[in-house]
Parts: structure tokens; C-alpha cells; sequence
């Protein structure tokens, strides 16, 4: 008897808490539990919907992954921020295409103790877009070797990814002048379904970019320094490529690992070289606030010219006076050659946020040729996405009138250059280069 009293009372106690676990579970949602047969009725109704359609109804979710911690921050913001902005526009504020509802989720991929992007960070972001059957897209990343963490897992899963900062030319084609190893750009597409897109020029276009304007500079001799990332190894090569082409002295070559105590030995260098100009191919996180003060204080008064990876404040306020007068060029048209959709989109980002950046526009075109491949897409298919992405041709945006071409690079290829004058960034003339 006392045996079968405790085992009644156990099955009494794994009841009682098994309608506990329900109740619990279920309040997460403040939703009354629903029965078994009606879980399983909604189910199937869900089911037969869907594939009476094609498509799956509810929401559907665009991430983005940029640095926002660190001092790239500001940067990464006017894209957010941007982003936004084409959202509410392209929806009327209802974040609804059709029966789908948007939504837009903006991951960081920097961590505090890099001060930049992290490998660590990007990888986690991308599986958290795999993981989630409601992903449709994945904007990002800013930084090239980003880019090669994360496209791979997002191609694997099928997933589109469009950058709108990205320039290392062998993310999506190879090129022996851009430093490209043999297995790129394949290795990014395991499933060999191209599913990467991107709204910046790659780096050999801007390489040829920079290197023309040295030339009506009258400059010679150019001393090259890259910082030891994909970024900047790649917009060293693609420069040094084109500054041979157009007959420039390239008189040497370093590289910085963004972590030296100081850059005096490296400046005693360069200025036992004489050059006309010094390339640097790097971002502002890598130290180029403090290279480009080393080599002032050693006396070298030749042009420190790079690419946006120093377009930033932080390149200015590490290298103080010292940057005054440096260079750098970015994607694009000047802002007082954009159309009127631009120039009334800028306008309502600064009434609504505030000063705008250079990235603040590409924010805008990036959301914007997103969202129209999802409508013209018509299905939650992540598939038809990529579809509806590799079809974008004259899309007439903000950028002005472009295409994706097979390979997923945007069809432009004009740089504004910039010039530090008075501790900011100011632009200075537009450069055209042929693809």
C-alpha cells in the first residue's frame, strides 16, 4: 500500500508541476496556454496557407552588423541611423511590405577591448542571423576583413548580405594587382551561389582613384605603408597597381600593426627615402593618427593621402595639427552634384539627427535597394531575395542611377577626395576612374 501511495503521489507532484512549467512558459508572452488540439489546428492552417502562397506570412527581419563600439561609432551610426530613415520612408512608417512586417535589427560587431571590429564579434552576429528563420537580409559589414568572417556563413545558409562600406577587391572578384590569393573570391561562396552585394567601388578602382589625383598633384615619388588588415593591405596593393600604371615612383613599401608604442623608427625611414607623397592604406583604429604625427614631427612635410578608412573623427583628433592637410577619398559624387532626392534626404537626416556623414547617404540608398528587392521579391523566400538583388539594374536612388552587376558591385565608380582643413574633414573635387 505504501508503495502505491507514492507512486500516486508522484504522479500527483509531476502533474501539478508540469501545468506549472505550461503556465510559466506561456506568461513570458502574457498569453492564455493553448491547447494541444488548437496548437495543432492553428499549425496546420499556418502550414496549408503557406504553401498555398509561397510565401511566409508575419514578420521578417533585416540585420545590420557594424562597429558601433569604438571610434568608428559615429560612422556606424549615421548608417543605423539612415537606415532608419529609408524604412520609414519606403513603408509610410508602417514597416509593412505587402502582408510582410519589417523588422530592422542593429547588431554591433566591435568589441570594447579591440576598440574595433572583432573576428569574435562578426562570426557570432552572422550565426545570430543563420539561427533565425525570420532573416531576409544582412547589411554590413563596414570592414572588409569583417566581410570575410561572416559571408561565408551567411552564403552558406543562403542569406543576402550587402555591404555598404566594403572594399577589398577580392571579396567578389580576383585580381592579382589587388593582392587576391587563388582561392578568392570562391572561397566566401561555399554553396556557389553568389548572395553579396555591395554599394562601395572596390579597391582597385579607388586605388586608380587615388593614384590619378596624386598625379595632377605633380607628385613623384610615393612612399607606400599599409596596416597589416584586409583593408588596407588590399587598398595598398590596388593603389600600388595603378601608380605603376600611371608611371609613379614607388620608392617603398611598410607595413603597422596598429599596436606600436610609436612610429619614429618607421619616419626616420621615410624620411631617409625623400618622397613626394606617403600612401597609407589602413584605417584610423590601426593608428594612423599617430603615424601621420611622428612623421610631421620628424620634419616630412610630403602629403599623407589614404582611402574612408581614415574619413573619420578619429583620425583627426589622434593626429591633432598634424593632420591638417591630409587626404582621402570615398565612393560617391560631391554632395552638391547629388540629385534632389539626395540632397532632400540629407536635409531631413540633419532636421531629424543631426549633422550628416560621409556613409550618412549610403545608409539611406543601402535600406532602400533592400527593401524594393523584398517587394519585388513577393515571398518571405530568402532565396528570391538574392533574386530579386542580382535583377537591380538603373535602380534610380539617392547614389543616382546604378546597377549590381554579376559579381554584386555596384556599377559607379566615382570618388570624392576630402581634405582635412581647419581639424575637419571638408570635400575637395570628384574623380572619375573607368571600371
Amino acid at each position: 500500500m505504501k508503495k502505491q501511495f507514492n507512486l500516486w503521489s508522484l504522479l500527483v507532484t509531476s502533474l501539478i508541476f508540469t501545468s506549472m512549467l505550461l503556465v510559466a512558459c506561456d506568461s513570458a508572452t502574457n498569453t492564455p496556454a493553448a491547447t494541444t488540439a488548437a496548437t495543432t489546428a492553428a499549425a496546420s492552417a499556418a502550414a496549408k496557407t503557406t504553401a498555398a502562397s509561397g510565401t511566409t506570412p508575419g514578420t521578417v527581419r533585416i540585420y545590420s552588423s557594424l562597429p558601433l563600439t569604438g571610434s568608428s561609432r559615429q560612422q556606424s551610426l549615421t548608417l543605423v541611423n539612415a537606415m532608419q530613415l529609408a524604412l520609414d520612408d519606403f513603408t509610410g512608417g508602417t514597416k509593412k511590405i505587402g502582408s510582410l512586417t519589417v523588422d530592422f535589427v542593429s547588431l554591433d560587431d566591435a568589441t570594447a577591448a579591440k576598440g574595433q571590429w572583432d573576428a569574435d564579434q562578426e562570426k557570432a552576429n552572422a550565426n545570430k542571423a543563420v539561427n533565425d528563420p525570420q532573416t531576409l537580409a544582412y547589411i554590413g559589414t563596414f570592414n572588409s576583413g569583417a566581410a570575410k568572417v561572416s559571408l561565408p556563413i551567411l552564403n552558406q545558409a543562403g542569406i543576402a548580405m550587402i555591404s555598404p562600406a566594403n572594399t577589398n577587391t577580392c571579396l567578389t572578384i580576383f585580381d592579382a594587382g589587388s593582392g587576391c590569393d587563388k582561392t578568392e573570391p570562391d572561397v566566401y561562396y561555399p554553396n556557389k551561389v553568389r548572395n553579396y552585394f555591395r554599394l562601395a567601388a572596390r579597391d582597385d578602382l579607388q586605388g586608380q582613384a587615388l593614384a590619378k589625383f596624386i598625379t595632377t598633384l605633380n607628385l613623384k615619388k610615393v612612399y607606400v605603408i599599409d596596416d597589416s588588415q584586409t583593408y588596407g593591405k588590399g587598398l595598398a596593393d590596388g593603389f600600388s597597381t595603378a601608380a605603376k600604371a600611371l608611371g609613379l615612383d614607388l620608392i617603398a613599401r611598410d607595413s603597422i600593426g596598429g599596436k606600436e608604442s610609436d612610429y619614429k623608427s618607421l619616419a626616420a625611414s621615410i624620411k631617409a627615402k625623400s618622397p613626394d607623397a606617403i600612401f597609407f592604406g589602413g584605417i584610423s583604429q590601426q593608428q594612423a593618427g599617430k603615424l601621420v604625427a611622428d612623421i610631421r614631427a620628424a620634419g616630412i612635410k610630403a602629403p599623407f593621402l589614404g582611402g574612408e578608412g581614415i574619413l573619420d573623427d578619429a583620425f583627426i583628433k589622434d593626429a591633432g595639427i598634424a593632420g591638417e592637410g591630409a587626404y582621402a577619398t570615398i565612393a560617391g559624387a560631391l554632395e552638391k552634384d547629388l540629385g534632389p532626392k539626395a540632397q532632400d534626404v540629407l536635409k531631413r537626416y540633419r532636421d531629424k539627427y543631426g549633422a550628416t556623414e560621409a556613409y550618412t547617404i549610403f545608409g539611406y540608398e543601402i535600406m532602400s535597394v533592400t527593401l524594393t528587392a523584398i517587394k519585388n521579391a513577393g515571398t518571405a523566400d530568402k532565396a528570391a531575395v538574392i533574386k530579386a538583388l542580382s535583377n537591380v539594374k538603373d535602380f534610380d536612388g539617392v547614389l543616382g542611377k546604378w546597377s549590381f552587376d554579376a559579381n554584386g558591385d555596384i556599377s559607379l565608380s566615382t570618388f570624392v577626395v576630402n581634405q582635412v582643413k581647419d581639424g575637419k574633414w571638408a570635400e575637395l573635387v570628384g574623380v572619375n576612374v573607368q571600371k
